[in-house]
């Protein structure tokens, strides 16, 4: 196909080139334990560098705090791009939210301890990432944060990915709730390299190949400084999955003949058309007592996203126009970015580190495809620009440590630091013509058959979602933090970690003061329990604050609990709507939490860990369910809005409680002749209960009959999304056997039971079991230099639960498989070279 070819021009000229990208920089608390412990790192071991203080040389299974470490290759060995799904396939703590819907398909969630990304920090090397101007609405987290983009973070530049599975508020800031995963760079010229995959599913309707070229070049500074550079590129055709449309009707009148030749596709939600590329820098110079370092990023994204169909007998329509109807089509253009410099030396035995880091993501929305039909059958089929988003973040840290001997088993590490970042959320009118409401009452002629003549048309520009200048968004912060930590290595046996940080958060948000204790007994030499006990404090995001939109695609109907075409507005809690709704100003959310465990080692080949933990979250902020019906047409029309309008705002909602317990195996065993061995067996449980839910808002009390509509914010829907779509157990197996050249990499994991609660109505609650699927990888080095590589995503192709109804007009999977922990389009296969040179 020209398109692919095209695609395959550019991996040419990305291998060609040796293209760069990486996020580097180094943490300067991280910087110390990675030198101190190199000689080990590069025998292989893993060392932790993440939640520690005082600390050098700790495998996964010493660490006084649950964490898991993976290595950027058993990343890049699941074939998939994103990274968060990757994640998902290595981690059975880390869940990853599939969805097939809209602008939802871009920035797809991570759940770490069920937990969504609100409560997990991103770190690059100890340093805060951004986040993303886009928010998730979909895959299980609608809570109206923008997070972290991981697939902006370049893999190649990357040695390890260390997750910590354990509230951090303390040590990073307070929304490292439920964790933190970090990023961890090459310290050391990387080894030049290039990599390319491409893929294909072995059933989905389009266009589903995936293709990805990545490479980095390292090289060395001065005396003892680096460079090194990596980049990736990579591309993904348009595909979906689903049933086909039970209701023929996509023509009038029922007995048009078109009816019957229809092929019955009714929605095209699944993978976006994505063609990005990312490039980045991490460098290091010594200089006299100090050390330069900087890092950054740049990364472009083009997106192409389905929709639903627009019936050619609806009002959304006009066969004039489009005679068999049309699939709107959602572009986005993003831009990522951010660059961090920093210095750091030693002062009097003090160790220091100063760095400022400036990160913006950028989107702007437009549709090579649709249509607002309320402007009649000549208005626009295109528009440039239907909303722009854009968030930046400007973060400032000096971090200072020192051990001091105070006749303890080892000196006692301090450590503190301060922290100033600004933090700004925009958003900007688009094209008027895609929001405006034109009035066209549909004419004889305009439709075949003439279904709908008097009938007002559709209002916006269908499948998008639009800003008008009544809800553009300006908000803005600045935090201000102090930390102090304290790593105390009471006897030989015994560690313990206090740490206490106090925050400082603009726009009414107030102050904090926050607390961990982390400790660490070794009962025997193979033996040792761990625990900790901390509070947390999250502040509303700006996006929950400020964030408003006019989505033109689809909601679910009250009264059907089927998809229908609508226009559902999300309002700041600030504004005359929201108010009128009920809505009141958002207080930040509080959390406790508290974890015991074991980890045992007997033999240096063999580690098992078992962490039980509890984290409660008050005051936590959600999205409310649509409110709509003709109860509301009257605040509705106060406030500019049309009758049938679905309206949502964010509210402290509910407190609630995650209980869990992960528990990781893992053994290694040299086979003499036959090879190497590594065997992990890894389970997570984890359940989420709601322990109070705010009451209905006054507003809408008492309002009267509401037909065919809802006045219910805090109901059946929002307990699903909180506490049951999501697996509340996952088993993964891993086993990699390599005998030169041959390596064999396979992975099995089962994803427990979940739910998904589509309407008000427990009746319609749908279900869906537990699946086991198979990742199988092989790879084969042709030379010292040269590697091939043959695997599967779900080996054998499974699918989730046909639990759902079938939407009659369109078949979507929205109801079919819920919201899917895994990707519901089936197997994945895909091969890999691999060239170091």
């Amino acid at each position: 196909m020209p398109k692919k070819k095209r695609y395959a021009a550019l991996l040419a000229r990305l291998m060609a080139t040796g293209a760069a990208l990486s996020i580097g920089g180094i943490g300067m608390a991280a910087h110390a334990q990675i030198a101190a412990a190199s000689a080990e790192a590069d025998a292989g071991e893993a060392i932790v560098v993440t939640g520690l203080r005082g600390l050098s040389s700790k495998t996964a299974v010493e660490s006084p705090a649950p964490i898991d470490i993976v290595p950027a290759d058993r990343l890049t060995g699941t074939g998939r791009q994103e990274i968060g799904e990757a994640l998902a396939r290595t981690l059975p703590s880390i869940n990853f939210g599939r969805t097939g819907a809209g602008v939802a398909s871009i920035v797809r969630p991570i759940f770490n301890r069920s937990l969504p990304p609100a409560y997990t920090l991103i770190l690059v090397d100890g340093k805060r990432r951004h986040n993303s101007a886009l928010l998730t609405n979909g895959g299980g987290d609608t809570s109206g944060f923008g997070p972290v983009d991981l697939d902006f973070i370049p893999i190649a530049g990357v040695r390890s990915v260390e997750v910590l599975k354990d509230s951090a508020a303390a040590q990073y800031g307070s929304d490292a709730v439920a964790g933190v995963i970090n990023f961890v760079l090459n310290d050391r010229p990387q080894p030049n390299h290039v990599s390319v995959t491409y893929g294909d599913h072995y059933k989905s309707y389009g266009d589903p190949w995936s293709a990805k070229a990545e490479g980095g070049l390292g090289f060395g500074l001065g005396d003892g400084g680096y460079v090194n550079l990596s980049g990736d590129l990579r591309g993904r055709g348009m595909s979906w999955r689903g049933f086909r449309a039970t209701n023929r009707l996509l023509y009038a009148p029922a007995s048009n003949p078109k009816n019957a030749a229809w092929d019955g596709i009714g929605a095209h939600n699944g993978d976006p058309r994505i063609r990005a590329f990312n490039l980045g820098l991490d460098a290091a110079l010594p200089a006299g007592d100090v050390t330069l370092y900087t890092q950054a990023t740049f990364g472009r994204r083009k997106a192409e996203i389905g929709n639903m169909i627009r019936r050619p007998s609806g009002t959304a329509s006009f066969s004039t126009v489009f005679p068999d109807g049309y699939f709107p089509v959602n572009n986005t253009s993003e831009t990522d970015f951010q660059f961090l410099a920093g210095i750091r030396g030693d002062l009097s035995g003090w160790q220091w580190d100063f760095s400022s880091s400036y990160g913006r993501n950028q989107v702007r929305m437009y549709s090579d495809l649709t249509l607002n039909p309320s402007l009649g059958p000549t208005g626009p089929t295109s528009f440039d620009n239907l909303a722009r988003f854009r968030f930046s973040q400007w973060t400032n840290n000096l971090d200072v440590s020192r051990d001091i001997d105070i006749g303890l088993a080892k000196p006692l590490h301090v450590q503190w630091g301060l922290e100033a970042r600004r933090e700004v959320f925009q958003t900007f009118a688009g094209d008027p013509l895609g929001y405006a409401n034109g009035g066209y009452v549909i004419k004889a002629g305009d439709q075949e058959g003439n279904p709908n003549v008097g009938s007002i048309a559709s209002i916006g520009a269908q499948g998008a979602i639009t800003i008008s200048p009544a809800t553009t968004a300006h908000v803005s912060r600045n935090v201000f933090a102090g930390y102090i930590d304290l790593g105390l290595t009471i006897t030989p046996r015994w560690y313990v970690d206090i740490a206490g940080r106090a925050e400082h958060y603009g726009l009414g948000a107030g102050s904090t003061v926050g607390g961990k204790v982390n400790s660490r007994y070794e009962l025997s030499s193979w033996l040792a329990v761990r625990g900790t006990v901390g509070t947390g404090f999250r502040a509303p995001s700006l996006s929950q604050i400020g964030y408003a939109q006019t989505d033109n695609r689809t909601a679910i109907s009250p009264a059907t609990g089927l998809l229908v075409a609508a226009t559902t507005q999300t309002a700041p809690t600030t504004s005359a709507l929201a108010t009128a709704l009920g809505a009141a100003t958002l207080k930040p959310e509080k959390t406790w939490n508290a974890g015991l465990g074991i980890a045992l080692q007997p033999t240096r080949n063999l580690s098992l860990t078992i962490d039980g933990y509890q984290i409660d979250i008050d005051d936590r902020i959600a999205r409310t369910a649509s409110l709509s019906g003709p109860a509301l047409n009257a605040i509705f029309a106060a406030n500019g809005l049309p009758p049938g309008t679905f309206v949502q705002y964010f509210a402290n909602a509910a407190d609630t409680r995650t209980r869990g317990v992960d528990i990781v195996g893992n053994y290694t065993a040299d086979l003499s002749t036959l090879g190497q061995l590594s065997l992990s067996a890894a389970y997570s449980y984890s359940r989420t209960k709601i322990r109070h839910v705010a009451a209905t808002p006054a507003a809408l009390v008492g309002l009267g009959p509401n037909p065919g509509g809802s006045l219910v914010a805090f109901g059946n829907v929002f307990r699903g999304e909180i506490a049951d779509n999501q697996p509340r157990s996952k088993l993964a197996l891993a086993s990699k056997w390599s005998l030169d050249p041959v390596s064999v990499d396979l992975r099995v994991t089962r994803y427990g039971r979940y739910r998904y609660l589509r309407t008000e109505n427990p009746a319609q609650n749908l279900s869906y079991g537990g699946r086991w699927i198979t990742d199988l990888e092989v790879s084969l080095a042709l030379t010292s230099r040269l590697g091939v590589a043959v695997g599967a995503a779900n080996l054998f192709s499974v699918r989730p639960d046909n639990s759902g109804v079938n939407e009659p007009t369109s078949g979507v999977t929205l109801f079919n498989y819920g919201s899917p922990p895994f990707d519901s389009s089936g197997g994945f296969y895909y091969g890999r070279i691999n060239w170091t040179f």
